[in-house]
């Protein structure tokens, strides 16, 4: 007990620094902001989901002894609570009879399903946010004049503008409409980036446990990966509720936003499985995330391949167009 006590505090301080290095202000301190819930997840991979818990809250104390309160919130929010709630369902599994259980190597066990993980990413990316957005307000107006006013603040410090005056950008001039247009956008934007960075800290804690020898669940095979049927009537909902005012539109968006992310993940996975015994399978599949990762705007089309997927079964007509595998 002492063991797992011991890495579970060494975790949580290891995710607080992470998570404090955005208080430097340096390009550097980015990437290592969304890495803060990579130890957690290391920690309850690679031995217990508690000892994840012992993570979260060391972290959490730790930073809200340093930076107060806020911090202390938005470190349990932004990489706490989805760094060992993503980890407990990865290990948790269920024997052949039902009974849920954890952590054991059997071969009757059904494992907790990948495309449920991708669903939770994206639902706890957009609680993550709207946690934020209410530090900045309780209402949609004093939301956007919060958000509006620390954006101007940050254009003004990079510009040399004094302050009170409208900030003003090389070859830009007045940027008004530009902060306008990042507060209308940030919400979402910054949930889809926080799911995403969430499912490559899973993936890659996974890969550093399974590495080590530790890893109990065998490596699920993503291109097999589905969403539960509900997940489309709860985009179509947040969809509708996204154009209507105030602050519910703007978390409905948030919504919107992380569930279509996980049709793209979907899309994704979809590919991988029609491509499969294509000769030009290497170039299709990288020249898509490429595409993909420069553009970003072409993962709509993956979401769409994952709505008709779920919709058609479009990787089972594909399978069955292939035929059985050809045995020597």
């Amino acid at each position: 007990m002492t063991h797992f006590a011991a890495i579970g505090i060494g975790a949580g301080a290891a995710a607080a620094l992470l998570f404090a290095s955005v208080t430097s202000g340096t390009l550097l301190s980015i990437p290592l902001f969304y890495l803060a819930p990579l130890p957690i997840m290391i920690a309850g991979l690679g031995w217990s989901h508690w000892v994840a818990l012992i993570a979260m809250f060391t972290g959490a104390i730790a930073l809200g002894m340093a930076f107060g309160a806020v911090f202390l919130f938005a470190f349990i929010a932004g990489a706490g609570i989805p760094g060992w709630w993503l980890c407990y369902l990865t290990m948790l599994a269920r024997s052949a009879s039902g009974a849920a259980r954890e952590c054991e190597n059997q071969v009757t066990l059904e494992w907790y399903p990948p495309g449920r993980l991708v669903m939770w990413a994206a639902l706890l990316a957009a609680f993550a946010v709207l946690v934020a957005i209410l530090n900045f307000g309780t209402d949609a107006d004093s939301f956007r004049a919060g958000l509006r006013g620390a954006l101007a603040t940050i254009l003004r410090a990079e510009t040399g503008t004094s302050p009170g005056a409208s900030p003003n950008a090389p070859g830009i001039g007045k940027v008004d409409r530009l902060i306008d247009f990042l507060v209308s956008v940030i919400p979402a934007a910054a949930a889809v980036l926080t799911a995403i960075t969430d499912l490559l800290n899973l993936w890659l804690a996974g890969r550093v446990v399974k590495f080590s020898g530790r890893l109990l669940r065998p490596w699920p095979q993503l291109s097999a990966m589905t969403l539960p049927r509900m997940m489309i009537a709860a985009l179509a909902l947040a969809i509708t509720l996204s154009f209507v005012d105030g602050l519910l539109g703007i978390a409905a968006s948030v919504f919107s936003a992380t569930l279509l992310l996980a049709y793209g993940v979907l899309g994704f996975a979809v590919l991988h499985a029609i491509t499969a015994g294509m000769n030009m399978r290497g170039f299709v599949l990288t020249l898509t995330y490429a595409v993909v990762g420069v553009l970003g705007w072409p993962l709509l089309a993956l979401c769409l391949l994952g709505l008709i997927d779920t919709v058609f079964g479009l990787r089972g007509h594909a399978a069955r167009m292939r035929g059985p595998p050809a045995h020597s």
